[in-house]
């Protein structure tokens, strides 16, 4: 069962405005980059649905982080079908996101309450989802639909809240450019979590890099 409820979970990730999206066969690598996003300010993190046994290392990542990070939610992604997005559910997943819009997974996390953010690449897609349930629309990918998709989307749908994942990038003018269009929030992974800094241990880094972001994010949203 999720630890954060619904309302909690989406507070968590509109006040920072980014959710860190990351894989790693290995658990403690895992909880280590966790961690030192977690320290550096992030409270909503992405695992992603990527390898074998991937439940397993994100089952026993949500146990530790529940005493080691325990204001932080963390949801589970590249969820395609309803029975993946149960699973994770039943592993404590607090919220789950897609890389494409399935009415069904929509439907299972609505029973549990769960947020579900799909992905989706167009203003028809964006209103299935809504009317399906769905607060948080995740536009994907972002570096081929550009910031013009979330403006442009957002004219017709200005109540709509849009998760912008896809090369983002942790520069002021990459963020900025996101949150001046509309952006409700972003969800960075490699450019996040290069692959030297991993394979480094550099924990650090990671640290310094999400709370580089976030405040890069803060800045943009009061211009």
């Amino acid at each position: 069962m999720a630890r954060f409820d619904k309302i909690a979970v989406m507070e968590k990730i509109g006040s920072t405005g980014m959710v860190p999206v990351f894989y790693h066969p290995d658990t403690e690598t895992v909880m280590q980059v966790v961690k030192a996003c977690y320290a550096g300010g992030v409270r909503a993190f992405e695992f992603t649905n990527r390898g074998d046994f991937a439940h397993e290392v994100f089952a026993a990542v949500v146990r530790r982080a529940a005493t080691e990070c325990p204001e932080m939610a963390i949801g589970a992604g590249s969820i395609v079908d309803a029975p993946t997005a149960a699973l994770y559910m039943q592993s404590g997943a607090c919220f789950i996101v897609g890389p494409l819009f399935n009415p069904e997974v929509a439907r299972v996390c609505n029973r549990r309450l769960v947020p579900y953010t799909p992905g989706c690449g167009s203003v028809t897609e964006v209103g299935y989802a809504q009317e399906a349930g769905c607060d948080l629309c995740k536009i994907f990918p972002g570096d081929v639909l550009g910031p013009g998709m979330v403006k442009g989307l957002l004219a017709p749908l200005p109540w709509s809240k849009l998760m912008v994942t896809g090369g983002v990038e942790p520069t002021e003018e990459n963020l900025t450019a996101w949150f001046r269009a509309g952006a409700y929030c972003v969800g960075m992974g490699s450019k996040l979590f290069p692959a030297h800094t991993i394979g480094q241990a550099d924990w650090n880094s990671i640290t310094g890099n999400c709370r580089d972001a976030l405040e890069i994010i803060r800045k943009a949203r009061k211009q």
